[in-house]
């Protein structure tokens, strides 16, 4: 990418967040924690979407540590053949759980990376 294009980007990935994380409120937190598999609202599907756009180094995922039984959060380096580095976040005890985790680890995120759109 030329710096333009990537300053272009960078403007318009600025602006994304901040509409997005303007969407997160209680109800859409508790909406997801109710039913972290869907389906869901229209406003807790954007911020889904928003999210699940992020790059994959960095990414949060759901492991299985004892299948069934437990579960955890894992950060996928970007490398491939390279397993998710597992957190000491957890355990929790079922699926949706772990993932209604992750959705408040990516919202915590998305809201501190939100700040005025610089231009």
């Amino acid at each position: 990418m030329r710096d333009r294009e990537l300053e272009v980007y960078q403007l318009f990935d600025a602006g994304a967040r901040a509409r997005t994380a303007a969407l997160v409120t209680e109800e859409v937190i508790a909406e997801h924690a109710a039913n972290p598999t869907g389906p869901h609202g229209d406003v807790l599907q954007r911020v889904l979407r928003h999210l699940r756009r992020a790059p994959l180094p960095g990414k949060y995922v759901v492991v299985a540590t004892r299948p069934w039984r437990e579960y955890r959060i894992g950060v996928f380096s970007g490398v491939r053949g390279e397993a998710p580095a597992v957190l000491d976040d957890g355990p929790y005890g079922t699926e949706a759980e772990a993932m209604h985790a992750v959705f408040l680890r990516r919202v915590a995120e998305l809201r501190s990376e939100s700040g005025p759109v610089a231009r």
